[in-house]
């Protein structure tokens, strides 16, 4: 999994503005920086974290005027990112979100929200998916991308289903007014490109959940965006929505990165409801499964979701990074007909799109990747004892 400026970065990386954040190993701790000229720039004495150039009246504008420290190539960094040859002595990315909460819109895609019911329906079992879907696209369809959610036509619907036994909670914020939103994970729990994320060990049905990621101030404004792969315990939800701490929230299991790209007269929220995503999983035992996901299908427009998460009834002083959900619902058989998919140990999942690059990461155990230790108030001391607060 060799991480390189041309795999990893916008294709269009020499007009982007990039925010990110490194581990510098000398100084024991993360840097707050961004690429200028094919270098890594460290700009934590201006910023000492990224929430802080997103709070900015123009956190692209601040980014690139601030000054700053030539710490490596891009390429070095990248080449050290990979946790399969990492060399702790020399740098390497982290998930370039810090204070910012990790929040995630769920079924926000009629094809996702499809597979969300059938999860349901089939208490967690894999073998039973399949004749359950033939059956719940009997009734509904398999397409109500044109279906606006809290819409009269979307409650019209409601009510068929009612009556005829087939509604469920996920179609209740699929198609209703009220979007689903979650945490995800704590602050500063989100792993990077090139790091390994992690699979709870009971699960035996999961999948990896390409998206895109807003970023969000204090004030509610969405000033940027990056991927994110919102990894998910198919098993362990389907056994119960009231487990979704679970199937969501392990050691790991959120993914984010590479870099967030800022908004700026390159990159605006048009780019991120036209942005396509690619998937692959390629497995260590050959298999290889690919997907894709537009942004153009999603049922509720992105800005709406920011609004659902953040304002008068609930505040982020340090802002938010929101996963906006996903098309990709996966259903290739991977060992037996009518098996489904699920992840192997070592699994390499690469999420791409074209202006914000490529996310990649490695799939273990939770409990087999890194522990989390580094937290808000390690990163309050390592800043303290820099000088940098």
């Amino acid at each position: 999994m060799q991480l390189t400026p041309e795999n990893t970065l916008p294709a269009d990386a020499d007009h982007a503005t990039l925010l990110g954040r490194i581990w510098r190993p000398e100084l024991q701790g993360p840097s707050v920086v961004t690429v200028r000229d094919g270098m890594v720039i460290d700009i934590s004495a201006s910023y000492p974290t990224a929430r802080d150039v997103c709070e900015t009246a123009d956190p692209a504008r601040a980014l690139r005027a601030a000054l700053g420290e030539k710490v490596c190539s891009v390429q070095s960094l990248l080449a050290n990112s990979s946790a399969a040859n990492r060399d702790t002595a020399l740098p390497w990315l982290l998930a370039p979100c810090d204070l910012q909460a990790i929040k995630a819109a769920g079924v926000t895609f009629a094809t996702s929200m499809l597979e969300r019911v059938i999860e349901e329906k089939a208490r967690g079992n894999p073998a039973a998916a399949s004749a359950i879907r033939t059956e719940i696209q009997s009734l509904i369809g398999d397409d109500l991308s044109q279906l606006k959610p809290g819409s009269e036509q979307a409650m019209a619907l409601k009510q068929v289903l009612i009556a005829q036994g087939a509604w469920s909670q996920y179609l209740e914020v699929g198609i209703g007014p009220d979007a689903e939103i979650f945490t995800k994970a704590p602050v500063l729990a989100a792993v990077g490109c090139g790091d390994d994320a992690g699979l709870h060990p009971a699960s035996q049905w999961n999948n990896p959940e390409p998206e895109v990621v807003l970023t969000i101030n204090s004030r509610g404004e969405v000033v940027g965006a990056t991927l994110g792969n919102d990894v998910n315990l198919r098993d362990v939800e389907g056994r119960s929505a009231l487990l979704l701490g679970k199937a969501k929230d392990n050691n790991a299991s959120a993914s984010v990165g590479p870099f967030i790209r800022l908004f700026d007269e390159e990159f605006t929220i048009n780019d991120v409801r036209s942005a396509e995503l690619t998937l692959r999983v390629e497995g260590a035992d050959g298999f290889v499964m690919d997907g894709y996901s537009s942004m153009a299908r999603i049922s509720r427009d992105p800005l709406d979701l920011a609004a659902q998460m953040i304002g008068p009834h609930h505040q982020y002083p340090d802002g938010a990074m929101l996963f906006l959900g996903t098309l990709f619902a996966p259903v290739k058989d991977r060992d037996a007909p009518g098996s489904g998919f699920t992840h192997k140990l070592d699994d390499v999942v690469t999420i791409h799109s074209t202006k914000l690059g490529t996310l990649r990461n490695r799939m273990r155990h939770c409990d087999q990747c890194p522990p989390w230790t580094f937290s808000a108030s390690h990163l309050m001391r390592n800043l303290a004892q820099r000088g940098l607060l």
